[in-house]
Formats: C-alpha cells, structure tokens, sequence
C-alpha cells in the first residue's frame, strides 16, 4: 500500500525483551534503538506528552524522554528499581507526571527529574502476588483528579494531585472483575464516562465509579472460558469505543471489539489477518486524526486510517508487544 504524505507519522513500539522500535513512515521501515531503552530490555510504557517529547520507562533502568520524535534519547531518572508498567501527564501543568509501577505510584513535580513515592490504597499484595498500575490517567477538566487503575487491585482516585488516595472498592462481583487491564475516560453529554476492562470485559461508569455496568464479549470457538478475555480499552473519537479481546493471555487468538454507538453495541472488528495472540494495546494521536494503532501480545502491527473502519496489517512483525505509541511527523 503506497503511503502519501497526508498519512505520514511515527509508530513507536515497545517491548518485551527487545527494547524499543520506531517507525517514522507509518510503519514501511523500522529502527531498533539502540541508544535509549536498553536494546534487549523491557519497555512497557511508551507515550507521547500533551506538552511534547516521548517518554519510555524501562525495567531496569528508568525514564527515558525524547524530543526528536524517539531518534534521540535521554535518561532522565533512575530512581526506580521495580517493574515499570505506566506513566501520566498532567495536561495543565508540564512539569507533573506519574509513574505506576509493580506496586504503586510515584509522582515528578518537576518534569521526572526526581519522583516520590505515593502513600496509595494500591495493595502491596494481591491473588497472583504483586499488583500492577496498569493506567495512570489524569482528569483533562481537573488536573488534582487523578486515575490509577490496577491489575489485580481494582480502580483508585486521588482528589488532590495524589497526596491522598481512595479505593472505589469492588467493581464486580469477584476479585478478577478488580482485575484492571485497561482505563480511560470519555466525554458525554451528561459527563464523564468511566470504561474499565477485566478478563470478564468491559464496564461503564456514569456515576464516578459509584456503580458499573459490565458488558461480556462473546468468547471465541474452542475457547474454554464462556466470554472473551479484555485488555486494552480507547475512546478516540465521538461514540466510538474500541476494545481489545483474545481468548486468554497471552493466547491464541485476538481480535477488536469495536462500539459506534458509545457503547450500546459492540461488533467484533474484521482484520486481514486473525491475531495470532490477544490483541493487547491500542495509541491514537490527536495530531493524527482518524488513525488508530493496535498490537497484539505476539508482535502483529495492526493500523486503521480512516476511524477504524478499515484495517491493514504491517508486514513486520515483532517479539512480544507491550506498549506502542503514534506521534504526527516531526
């Protein structure tokens, strides 16, 4: 497929056990970086600032920023020695950022030259061990309000730019409906709603996390469990919410959940190629309207220009994907 100018753009891709990749014309070329995120280590977050630069955290090593659209990077904090699984931005105040690690949340005043580590409701211990912060999200309309979702230890609030904390408690009826792979927020007519997923699917808030809505996705033929396995979950654009399912983790097999209606309905997305594992993380950029990224766990590089109504797969492929993040050309 012959790429034009009009869709040009930076893919980024970070994984498990091969460090970071960047492609700078929609996903045609790739490079491996070698001067950043250590080559064969893990890079489990990769995202782009509201304020600019890319950030990457590697286990290992730390926090990472690049203002050349991931060409050059820079360490900027070691202070970490846990695993890193996600970061936050403050969109009001560029200095401020967040960090989940495996457990608990630190938080930079300064642009992630130091950080501090918060006194959260995050467990220090959960069913499988030790819980992970898999989404730090910060309120766009109120920067002292401040998200952090959990695997395996449910959904937290901070009111007060993470000073303090509190556990929205149980979102389901058992613990693994605690168990937070994706978050995010999306604008309504009426609010904000809350979307959450778990192995058991996707729930919707409209009261602040007060009370959920689960919504099952169907399971997949031959699969042992009655419903699909959810990871990731986005809501791009105006009553579009897309999902990422598979039969278990990492799995077998994947697919997209896609609702076009805020989420009345859901179809399950047809792709050129059936993921060969659960579909696993999404990016979108509002710099690059009308495209969407999705990865599944096994290294598939699926991409949709037009609002995710179409959807070609990228002819490389990698080891095991674990973040990914699209930026507009520099």
């Amino acid at each position: 497929m012959t790429r034009g100018p009009e869709t040009e753009y930076v893919i980024g891709i970070g994984t498990v056990g091969a460090g970071l990749w960047m492609s700078y014309n929609a996903g045609q070329k790739w490079r491996h970086i070698q001067r950043g995120p250590h080559a064969e280590g893990n890079t489990r977050a990769l995202s782009a600032s509201p304020h600019g630069g890319l950030y990457a955290l590697s286990d290992g090593e730390g926090l990472f920023r690049s203002s050349d659209n991931g060409g050059n990077w820079e360490l900027i904090n070691t202070d970490f020695n846990t695993d890193l699984w996600s970061i936050g931005f403050d969109p009001l105040d560029d200095h401020r950022l967040y960090v989940g690690t495996r457990p608990g949340v630190s938080r930079s005043s300064d642009g992630g030259e130091t950080f501090e580590v918060l006194d959260t409701s995050i467990p220090e211990a959960c069913i499988i061990g030790v819980p992970r912060t898999t989404n730090i999200i910060v309120d766009p309309a109120d920067s002292d309000t401040v998200w952090a979702s959990v695997e395996i230890g449910g959904l937290h609030r901070s009111s007060d730019g993470g000073d303090s904390w509190t556990d929205l408690g149980l979102l389901g009826p058992t613990d693994f409906h605690n168990d937070v792979h994706g978050f995010t927020m999306r604008p309504t007519e009426t609010g904000t709603e809350l979307l959450v997923s778990s192995p058991y699917g996707l729930a919707r808030s409209h009261d602040g996390g007060e009370s959920w809505d689960w919504h099952e996705f169907s399971p997949f033929p031959g699969a042992k469990f009655e419903y699909a396995y959810s990871r990731c979950v986005l809501a791009p654009w105006p009553d579009v919410i897309v999902v990422c399912v598979g039969d278990y983790i990492p799995g077998a097999v994947g697919a997209l959940e896609i609702s076009r209606d805020g989420g009345q309905t859901f179809t399950r997305e047809h792709l050129p190629v059936t993921p060969n594992s659960t579909m696993y993380w999404l990016a979108t950029h509002p710099e690059v309207p009308g495209t969407i990224v999705a990865t599944s766990v096994f290294g598939q590089v699926y991409v949709s220009d037009d609002y995710a109504e179409t959807w070609r797969k990228l002819d490389r492929e990698f080891g095991e994907i674990r973040s990914v993040s699209l930026t507009p050309p520099s």
